[in-house]
């Protein structure tokens, strides 16, 4: 863990003389289309040049490192400067999605000041409780009532939702 964060502090600093391909690191244009085999080169990288690419790479190349087998460079692809709302929005929906990384977006104010993150990170049964309970409160009405009867999330978050419906009365919203 420690060779990862010396890695990455390398390539955050620029002096870390890891060499990835261009193609990756910088966004395609409109015209270009995305190479079919960017996961097979990928998958041929080393750690270190993951690590480079999860902090540098362009969408497409954070969009496969953010299902990498290895949780350190999941965690890096979220470091990337360039990762955009759409992206974070995309990782608190999956359902498939690494809980370390739902909590790693649910802890950033920058990220949970878009309704869209905070509306995601609470439906997501992989959210850990505690955090989605923190944003239920923070919902407009209509997502709220939706909320208290999903079955598609906990029965906490559905109770907590029932719970601030009853406290806002029947005559808002």
């Amino acid at each position: 863990m420690e060779d990862e964060e010396r890695i990455a502090a390398a390539v955050e600093a620029g002096t870390d003389g890891i060499a990835v391909p261009t193609a990756l690191v910088e966004e395609p244009k409109a015209s270009e289309s995305v190479e079919k085999s960017l996961l097979l080169r990928i998958q041929e990288m080393s750690v270190a040049e993951r690590i480079k690419l999860a902090l540098r790479g362009n969408r497409e190349a954070r969009m496969l490192l953010i299902r990498d087998s290895n949780r350190m460079i999941r965690r890096f692809v979220l470091s990337n400067p360039r990762i955009g709302d759409e992206e974070i929005i995309a990782i608190a929906k999956n359902r498939s999605a690494d809980d370390e990384l739902l909590r790693i977006i649910a802890d950033s104010r920058e990220w949970t000041k878009n309704y869209q993150v905070r509306m995601s990170l609470t439906t997501n049964p992989k959210t850990p409780l505690v955090m989605a309970l923190r944003f239920v409160a923070s919902l407009n009405d209509r997502d709220i009532r939706l909320l208290a009867k999903s079955k598609n999330v906990s029965a906490t978050v559905a109770g907590a939702a029932k719970r601030i419906i009853l406290q806002r009365g029947p005559g808002q919203g």
